[in-house]
């Protein structure tokens, strides 16, 4: 077996064991939302030509080739997780919703997968029907999907798998704010992660299962607290906060970051790494050697050509319209989720603009876009609509409404109570301007509101353009709900921020500093 000792993981101390000890390979990915295509440097769509000159990244197609190389170079006792999140992202998702995920994950041969949030985004229908085309476990133990027809029976809190004459126990948990972030519905129960967890993984050490990982799609901040709430946890591998963790330029932390003497390990997302652990246990079921790092599949990882040729099968009725081209811009458009759900950003910019200036007619004053809902950035140069669609992929309508001052502030301190763990109720605004100071006691944390160069009237009424996710209380906007004179049926805002960059072709990004971070 080749092995390839991560620095991190030397100076840890942890080094591979001795002979006769069980050698478990962990292959893993999280949040690959639907980049079934090489993705650019920025996370959007890479033209053919780029990825021919070698400046691409991931694609499904790269992905296989390296799962086949990395199962060869491990041997036996090869697991390959995924920590939920296929779907959502592109406009793979938008034609054919989760059938690709199932088809190329099936193609994969995923063992176990963690149910994400975005696995909600059309309702426990769409992940239904994913799950009915899959073979492999898909795991949450802190859902109950009993109430719920179309999701009862098939979703587990948990499985063992037998590999190399030892029970392998895998659990899952998923963020508690899903009913926020996407669209699990009433008959979908949440609890809390941290009991769900230990209860099952009571059960199975129970049952004699002395190696337990915890699949996770509940972002890197809470799989901390994870390790340190809990026993009986070998490795948790985890999603949701699309953390690279490892020695190269940009990575969040170690890999495994370790807490509480638990490895934890995440690989980005999109496809644009694959993670690689081998763990080593004594006859005890402890660890004694951790051994790994994320592979970057860039150009060096050649595409497999019958992935490739599925690819371009599936993505033939993509094609008219995502090479369409709808502007240009001077300079890149900053979108990513580092930068836009924890201050001021190009593409923040750029979309609440859009939405204010489509509907300022109506006597709408601001424009509040959540962070989250901004999904890449825009390199410079043509802009198609698939670059557009691949920023904004989730076929959100513009909503408008009318609230009080007082209302705005409370969206606005909505908006800076995640900034910590880059959650994405983040504020991206146009007509007005605030401070934020995340440190602050909640309640605190915003000030300096101006509206049109005056400062906030708690008490005045005024008209705000959003989405209709944010408008009905998704991300945690739920003062919106009750919101006056509420419409939620606007025009796509994929559609409204690619005829906004048309009429305004060449776009020059920029930030004016409207939003100000203490």
């Amino acid at each position: 077996m080749i092995r390839r000792l991560s620095s991190s993981a030397a100076a840890l101390g942890l080094l591979t064991g001795t002979a006769g000890a069980y050698d478990l390979t962990i292959l893993h990915t999280n949040d690959f939302h639907d980049r079934f295509e090489p993705i650019s440097a920025y996370d959007g769509p890479c033209a053919a030509e780029d990825n021919a000159a070698g400046e691409c990244f991931g694609g499904v197609a790269r992905m296989v080739t390296a799962v086949a190389d990395a199962r060869e170079r491990a041997g036996d006792n090869v697991l390959l997780l995924d920590a939920g999140d296929w779907f959502q992202g592109s406009l793979f998702y938008t034609q054919y919703k989760g059938d690709m995920a199932a088809e190329f994950m099936t193609k994969l041969d995923y063992d176990v997968m963690a149910v994400g949030n975005h696995e909600f985004d059309d309702g426990p229908q769409g992940l239904a029907d994913f799950v009915d085309q899959v073979e492999f476990p898909v795991l949450s133990a802190n859902i109950d999907v009993s109430q719920n027809d179309a999701l009862a029976g098939k979703i587990d809190k948990s499985t063992v798998i037998e590999l190399g004459g030892e029970r392998i126990g895998i659990v899952s948990v998923l963020a508690e704010d899903t009913p926020e972030t996407s669209s699990p519905g009433d008959t979908v129960i949440f609890s809390p992660a941290a009991d769900a967890a230990q209860a099952e993984i009571d059960a199975l050490t129970g049952d004699g299962v002395d190696k337990i990982i915890l699949l996770t799609h509940v972002g890197l901040p809470a799989d901390r607290e994870l390790a340190e709430q809990l026993t009986d946890v070998d490795l948790i591998v985890g999603g949701h906060s699309h953390t690279l963790l490892g020695d190269m330029e940009g990575a969040a932390d170690t890999y495994p970051t370790m807490v509480n003497d638990v490895p934890i390990v995440q690989a980005y997302a999109y496809g644009k790494y694959l993670g690689e652990l081998t763990i080593t246990f004594d006859d005890a079921g402890e660890i004694t050697g951790i051994d790994g790092a994320p592979l970057l599949l860039d150009a060096s990882v050649a595409e497999d050509p019958e992935t490739l040729e599925l690819v371009a099968e599936r993505a033939e009725p993509l094609e008219e319209l995502r090479q369409r081209v709808v502007s240009e811009t001077t300079a890149p458009v900053e979108g990513s989720r580092e930068v836009c759900r924890v201050q001021e950003c190009a593409m923040g910019n750029l979309v609440a603009e859009a939405m204010l200036d489509r509907v300022a007619d109506q006597g709408i004053e601001v424009a509040i876009a959540n962070g989250g809902g901004l999904r890449a950035s825009i390199d410079e140069g043509e802009v198609t609509m698939g670059e557009v669609l691949t920023v904004l992929p989730f076929q959100n309508t513009l909503s408008t409404f009318e609230v009080d001052g007082a209302t705005l502030l409370e969206a606005l301190e909505n908006g800076a109570s995640g900034m910590e763990e880059g959650a994405g109720r983040f504020a991206q605004v146009a007509g007005m301007s605030y401070t934020v100071d995340p440190s602050a006691e909640p309640g605190s944390r915003i000030s300096d509101v101006m509206v049109g160069g005056e400062p906030l009237d708690e008490a005045a009424t005024y008209g705000v353009v959003s989405n209709n996710y944010v408008r009905n209380g998704g991300d945690g906007y739920s003062m919106f709900v009750d919101a006056d004179n509420a419409y939620d049926f606007g025009p796509d805002l994929a559609d409204v921020t690619a005829e906004y960059l048309a009429e305004n072709t060449p776009y020059t990004p920029q930030t004016d500093g409207r939003i100000t971070v203490r």
